[in-house]
């Protein structure tokens, strides 16, 4: 009797944890919908991705300068570096390595993926990057014989560097793009989930 009571509540607490992870992803699901169809949405999360990444410590104590609330996330510009790694080897796949910031030549990330080898460099900025990255990293591909390149920024890129990197295999990602391949990550572990297969 005592075993069957037990059984019955199992039973009871299994579907009833079913139910509340199919309504989570269910709420996940709109989520993400409603980030997909908002631009301004996705333009606003870039913006507080510059702001997360552009903080200040102080050299002797190690402490950020900037008072802010205990709700915002506080990181210095180097710690976008692994960021974008993790957003990179989601999208792609393979292994990343972040350089350091002493002797990278320009690459701040190296992304080994199955057709080979792609250079990186980040910029958690909030103008509009130049072309000077795309020389650095093309020189980097040239020089390592690189598969391709990537440029990655909270911001967006000058006419004159997209027109630059156009012949080069360097794919230029903006801030929206960035939150586009996070988004579509966050679905994908989602979906890992929920036993459902990633989107090709």
């Amino acid at each position: 009797m005592l075993q069957t009571a037990l059984t019955v509540v199992l039973l009871i607490g299994a579907i009833h944890l079913l139910i509340i992870n199919r309504r989570k992803h269910k709420r996940n699901k709109q989520l993400y919908e409603l980030l997909d169809q908002s631009e301004d949405l996705k333009r606003t999360l870039a913006m507080g991705l510059y702001y997360r990444f552009n903080f200040k410590k102080d050299s002797e104590t190690g402490e950020f300068t900037d008072k802010v609330s205990n709700l915002f996330i506080q990181q210095v510009d180097y710690e976008f570096e692994g960021f974008v790694a993790d957003v990179m080897r989601t999208k792609y796949g393979g292994e990343t390595t972040v350089t350091g910031t002493i002797g990278d030549y320009g690459v701040d990330i190296r992304h080994h993926r199955e057709d080979g080898l792609y250079l990186g460099q980040v910029k958690a900025y909030k103008n509009n990057v130049s072309f000077d990255p795309i020389a650095i990293i093309h020189s980097n591909m040239v020089q390592e014989k690189a598969e391709g390149g990537f440029i990655v920024t909270t911001s967006d890129f000058t006419n004159q560097a997209r027109r630059y990197a156009s012949s080069l295999n360097i794919e230029l990602i903006n801030g929206e793009q960035l939150v586009n391949y996070l988004i579509e990550g966050l679905k994908d572990e989602e979906k890992e989930l929920v036993g459902q297969p990633k989107e090709a």
